[in-house]
């Protein structure tokens, strides 16, 4: 599960008799073609699509679907339609502890045993605050290799929090910043012991209908949704529906489903106080400050940022079949939001293209960045691993003249230099800044998020991890290819091609894995490693995928 704001927009001024996207004034028709030209090639007729909008002043400057919401009855998707949140349902529940605290019925910084008194917090202070800052240091169980197998399970509120609540502290609170679903599961418990409702009927009661937010609901699969869109992934044969999900699991992180018309209303509720005082909102519009002095780049339910010097505050959204990203120019009332139901890849995230969209709307249109041309002798200055913290790193190698950033456990970049300290992700805004010594020896890097928190790593001395492809015939090969299930409705599919073996996971893209002994294979796009598993009798009958300090064991079912 996995990552917003000026007048009322009502209904009425979405659908006025001017065509969207072209809008109506003569100065907004080169903007709104400007977006359609970003989405139209970015999205296929056939193929799931998005819902987007932008408004400028409480007014719609562009509105529109594409590509399909369901595929099976070929229904395309219309801006009005229904989507999963996924975490932008973060905000939601960060704005209900500011409205129960103005109530008076508790502080951000009272401790979370106030209200959850059996939570057994390991000896440590953890606040209210921590919980909607993501710095408790509680395992998010959405990290946990047993919850793959769990999908599917529907859990009663205490259930879930049993699922987690003995895990081992990831760290001390306020120590780090790191994403954690378990804490807004957390934080719906506490609005249920403090309302007296439960988390569904307080957001339907108190933020919902007051607002009109009539096509905003808790999803439940079974229940009849007007305009609800499917979910779908990505298979090796095209698209399939999204793996089942019981949304009793996301809950207060990430079980909201709305319309980007309902989000508007939602944004420009929150800018005119319909909700929450100034000074409340702007409590979770702060980035939190770590006690060491970091400070985060997340607030309470956003991710606190700037574009060209302009203020936003944003949230994207990760679940089954679903991608989402809401963000806002407070200053310059610019609010987009766009939604997604399966087509959207790496290259065109619904962070990036909400971004470009906002740019185009504030007259300051992203520019592609323009790199720098270094030898392969030269990039070496900068490859070696550098130690973000006790346990985790940041590897930087180098193939060919092409650079390369890795965090321990996680997809390999390619980063291409602006200067020489300054270096790119192609596709994104986010940067590494690499640090000198006195003698030019590189000694730091940073990664330098548009938003979220900057994230510092050392060098050390230790040697680049090195994995020996060896020779494995394709005969053996070919034994490993199959269907193995890492968890209900999540395969990983192995092929033999053109002597290369595969692995496709449900809704990912295909990757070569590479052997480094007959039965243990690398990949190289991520810090990660298949081993298949053989019986006495030499068939194979399942594998581990090793990734993260993490071991995922997946039988073979076809």
């Amino acid at each position: 599960m996995k990552m917003s704001f000026p007048l009322l927009i009502s209904t009425v001024i979405l659908s006025i008799s001017c065509t969207v996207p072209v809008a109506c004034a003569t100065g907004e028709k080169s903007e709104a073609g400007a977006i359609e030209t970003l989405l139209s090639g970015t999205f296929k007729p056939a193929a799931p699509g998005a819902a987007v909008i932008v408004t400028r002043n409480g007014q719609a400057l562009f509105r529109k679907g594409y590509g399909m919401a369901d595929l099976e009855l070929q229904v395309p998707i219309e801006p009005d339609m229904v989507f999963r949140l996924g975490s932008v349902t973060k905000q939601f529940t960060a704005v209900a502890i500011l409205m129960l605290e103005e109530q008076g019925k508790l502080s951000v910084s009272d401790p979370i045993t106030k209200f959850l008194p059996d939570y057994p917090t390991q000896g440590q202070t953890i606040t209210v605050e921590h919980l909607l800052t993501h710095t408790s240091g509680i395992r998010s169980y959405t990290e946990m290799p047993e919850w793959l197998p769990q999908w599917r399970k529907d859990f009663t509120l205490s259930e879930l929090i049993d699922f987690f609540k003995n895990q081992p502290m990831d760290f001390a609170p306020d120590e780090r910043w790191l994403y954690d679903n378990s804490g807004y599961i957390l934080l719906g418990a506490i609005i249920e012991k403090v309302s007296g409702q439960t988390y569904e009927d307080f957001i339907r009661t108190k933020i919902f209908e007051p607002l009109g937010m009539k096509h905003s609901y808790y999803d439940h699969t079974e229940r009849i949704i007007p305009k609800r869109v499917k979910g779908y992934e990505r298979s090796s044969s095209g698209f399939q529906n999204a793996a089942y999900l019981s949304m009793t699991q996301p809950y207060a992180a990430g079980s909201l489903a709305s319309s980007v018309d309902d989000l508007a209303l939602w944004d420009s509720a929150l800018w005119s106080n319909k909700l929450l005082k100034p000074e409340s909102l702007a409590k979770a519009h702060k980035a939190h400050v770590l006690k060491t002095g970091r400070v985060t780049g997340y607030g309470y339910g956003w991710a606190i940022g700037t574009y060209e010097g302009h203020r936003t505050v944003e949230h994207g959204g990760g679940i089954n079949g679903f991608a989402t990203y809401a963000l806002s120019l407070p200053d310059d009332r610019v609010f987009v939001a766009i939604l997604t139901n399966g087509s959207a890849g790496p290259d065109a995230s619904p962070e990036s293209l909400a971004v470009q969209m906002a740019g185009i709307a504030i007259g300051k249109p992203v520019v592609k960045p323009v790199g720098i041309s270094m030898k392969a002798e030269q990039l070496d200055r900068y490859t070696g691993v550098y130690a973000i913290n006790d346990k985790e790193q940041r590897f930087i190698t180098r193939e060919g003249a092409q650079l390369y950033s890795q965090r321990s456990g996680g997809t390999r970049y390619a980063i291409q230099p602006l200067s020489e300290t300054e270096f790119f992700f192609p596709g994104s805004l986010s940067r590494l800044a690499f640090t000198p010594d006195s003698s030019g020896k590189i000694v730091r890097v940073e990664l330098r998020p548009r938003v979220g928190p900057v994230e510092e790593a050392v060098r050390t001395d230790k040697p680049l991890p090195a994995r020996k492809e060896v020779q494995v015939d394709s005969t053996t090969l070919q034994k490993y290819a199959g269907v193995y299930e890492l968890a209900p409705n999540f395969l990983l599919t192995v092929t033999l091609e053109d002597g290369k073996l595969m692995t496709q996971a449900t809704g990912q893209s295909k990757v070569q894995v590479f052997p480094e002994s007959e039965t243990k294979f690398f990949l190289k796009v991520t810090d990660a490693q298949v081993e298949f598993i053989k019986d006495d009798a030499g068939n194979v009958t399942s594998l581990k995928l090793y990734q993260g300090g993490q071991i995922v064991p997946a039988r073979k079912v076809k």
